[in-house]
């Protein structure tokens, strides 16, 4: 009886040795002694106080967000952890994050710093150019030369501003000041002037100077213009995606993945690497739902920018301007004689000027040299010490990775070694429970796919109104950009179909205008217009009323050619300029 009763006794022993080898730190002796000095280290390192941390194991219970099994975390260090799990979440979009946004932040300054510059130099050179050339009659002029660059300037800038019209009024304007001044033995009043300026489409006193500047600033200006605005948004946007607070369920995952085995005594064992995936999917499932607008962002960013520096080049356009306007000058003297008969027959036979208005020209211009145009060597410099080519290439490179960003964060999040374990080491990793494989599949990208994400509970039903919001503000700057890239404004499109800011002009291109570029076919005739089907242009007003006119010119409606010299211009009023043809132009 004895023998038998110390038989089963020693079975007994055995099986309990054998499920105490088994369980391993599961045994409730074994765990309760287990030293948590590995974990009391790291905890400290981060800064925190070990008062209340474990000096062994002790049991799990109070745990709210790790597997309640033995422990070496107090339920204040598990709140702790699960604080500082947000933040190392937060820091890795920030570091990963830190490429786009000083990429936009840079790229926009210095394109915008580029642009402007070369708008200044234009102006600049223009005067010098026009100075040298023309003298008095320029320098007494030059307010219509400013503030075209003025309004050119302001478009730049974003204002509500036309290019056709602002081109359109300053051809106007500077119609009535040569037609007076290869006119000097005639006086013209205002209305007379005017009715000059109303028929100059029909007469093309500048030939075909006008329409071939307009397609070529048009279309430079609303790229550069599309190009600076988009570099500014996708600053603006990366800044308020990033700017994200992790909810609930996201940091319940994040502490699992990241502190828990810290709270198990095991602080170097790094997450699976599926693990680290499904949580910064679950986490980052709105903004995987930016991908397909970014993508479209970032590609026409690219294709504007390759339009910048082909045939939409900016620095041609702020190149050509004043030796364009000068060509025209130089071809209404020439045609002169031809011109003023017709706008005779058209507005009726002038006044002679007395004879005490006329000036002889030595009086008039000193000694400004004949209307012509320029040789390449005169032209002026752009931009010293930098080049929109570089500019250009430099950030194609840049955009190339950006591609995909948002979809791959997860993937860039759990490929460093501090943050997960290798896909490789899939055996020795955490997976949530213990050490071992992590056998749930990986789900996939964005917020419907999050139905069934193990570690992080997503709400599908309630798609985030900050990034519903972003995905809109994508829409709308590739909307803008890829209109660019036909020359079109969307600011005017609508409003000025057939002769918009470049709208009309799409796939024209002059030899002239882009040299480099080989010869060029324009893949369809442009319709000519119908004069009929074109509106009266609303008369100028003479009073200064806001951006209005002034003539300063308050004692009569009649002037020689000498004293239009000499009054003033203020800010350009910006009118459509379209042609009502009356029968006496037939």
């Amino acid at each position: 009886m004895d023998a038998r009763l110390s038989f089963s006794r020693y079975r007994l022993l055995v099986l309990l040795c054998a499920v105490a080898a088994l369980s391993g730190s599961r045994s409730p002796a074994a765990a309760a002694g287990r030293s948590c000095s590995d974990t009391r280290q790291v905890y400290s390192e981060k800064g925190y106080s070990t008062g209340t941390a474990p000096l062994t194991q002790i049991s799990g219970e109070h745990l709210r967000l790790c597997p309640q099994d033995y422990t070496c975390c107090s339920s204040q260090m598990e709140e702790m952890l699960a604080l500082q799990s947000e933040r190392d979440f937060l820091k890795a979009i920030e570091d990963n994050s830190q490429f786009l946004l000083t990429t936009f932040t840079q790229r926009h300054r210095r394109f915008d710093e580029f642009f402007r510059e070369l708008i200044d130099l234009s102006e600049k050179s223009m005067n010098q150019m026009f100075t040298k050339t023309y003298g008095r009659l320029f320098t007494q002029n030059a307010h219509v030369f400013q503030e075209l660059f003025v309004e050119l300037r302001r478009y730049y800038s974003g204002g509500s501003v036309s290019l056709t019209e602002v081109l359109s009024d300053f051809w106007s304007r500077l119609v009535e000041r040569v037609f007076s001044l290869v006119n000097p033995q005639y006086q013209f009043s205002e209305d007379y002037l005017e009715c000059v300026s109303k028929h100059a489409e029909q007469l093309q006193p500048f030939g075909d100077v006008p329409r071939k500047l307009r397609v070529q600033v048009s279309r430079a200006f609303i790229a550069a213009r599309a190009l600076s605005q988009g570099l500014a948004t996708g600053r603006d946007i990366v800044n308020k995606a990033t700017k994200l607070t992790a909810d609930s369920e996201c940091v319940r995952g994040l502490m699992r993945q990241w502190y828990c085995p810290l709270c198990r005594g095991m602080p170097s064992l790094r997450p699976c690497h599926s693990l680290c995936l499904n949580v910064m999917k679950g986490c980052l499932a709105n903004q995987a739902d930016l991908d397909t607008e970014w993508n479209n962002f970032i590609d026409a960013l690219y294709q504007v920018s390759e339009k910048l520096e082909g045939p939409f080049n900016m620095e041609l356009a702020a190149d050509s301007i004043s030796v364009k306007v000068s060509e025209a000058i130089m071809h209404m003297q020439e045609n002169s004689v031809g011109i003023s008969s017709k706008v005779f027959q058209g507005c009726g036979n002038p006044r002679p000027a007395p004879a005490r208005s006329k000036r002889s020209p030595k009086e008039s211009g000193g000694n400004r040299r004949p209307f012509r145009t320029y040789t390449p060597e005169e032209k002026p410099t752009t931009a010293a010490g930098t080049n929109l080519d570089r500019l250009v290439t430099e950030l194609k490179e840049r955009l190339r990775p950006m591609r995909g960003f948002w979809v791959s964060l997860p993937h860039t999040i759990c490929n460093d070694e501090k943050m997960a374990a290798d896909v490789t080491n899939e055996d020795r990793c955490w997976n949530g429970q213990t050490r071992g494989r992590y056998l749930p599949d990986v789900t996939g990208d964005g917020l419907v796919s999050q139905i069934n994400n193990p570690e992080v509970e997503v709400d599908i039903a309630r798609p985030d109104v900050r990034t519903r919001q972003l995905i809109m503000e994508l829409r709308v700057v590739t909307n803008k950009l890829r209109h660019a890239q036909s020359g079109q404004d969307t600011d005017f499109v609508d409003s000025e179909e057939g002769s918009g800011s470049g709208g009309s002009d799409h796939g024209e291109r002059y030899n002239d205008d882009w040299p480099g570029y080989g010869p060029y076919s324009p893949p369809y005739s442009k319709p000519p217009r119908n004069p009929a089907s074109n509106p009266a242009k609303p008369p100028r007003s003479r009073d200064r009323n806001g951006s209005k006119w002034n003539r300063n010119n308050g004692h009569g409606r009649v002037r020689s050619a000498a004293s239009l010299l000499s009054f003033s211009l203020v800010p350009l009023l910006s009118l459509p300029f379209v042609v009502t043809v009356a029968p006496m132009w037939r």
